[in-house]
């Protein structure tokens, strides 16, 4: 089945919810890949400026960008299950 959301075609389940939503679920959640330190810092910062920005919106009555705030918020507590094991493995001396 094919999954269009505002014309553009979503590739998966992410693609879909990222389309729909607006929110780039790897700027929240952090990649599944390995980043540097410098590349999560400033990751970070932006996640955190955009989340400051819905939730202004969501003060200033638009419900959208509140739903948007919540969710954004919630994928900033997740750990990509790839990178906890990586972490998990460097901790133990075991090759990741």
């Amino acid at each position: 089945m094919r999954m269009f959301v505002a014309g553009q075609e979503a590739h998966g389940d992410i693609e879909f919810a990222e389309l729909a939503l607006g929110i780039d679920v790897d700027l929240f959640r952090g990649p599944l890949e390995f980043e540097t330190d410098g590349e999560r810092a400033a990751r970070e910062d932006a996640a955190r400026d955009i989340l400051a920005d819905l939730r202004a919106e969501a003060a200033a009555g638009d419900e959208v960008a509140g739903w948007d705030a919540l969710y954004a918020d919630a994928l900033t507590r997740t750990v990509p299950f790839l990178r906890s094991v990586r972490v998990h493995r460097a901790g133990t001396g075991e090759a990741a």
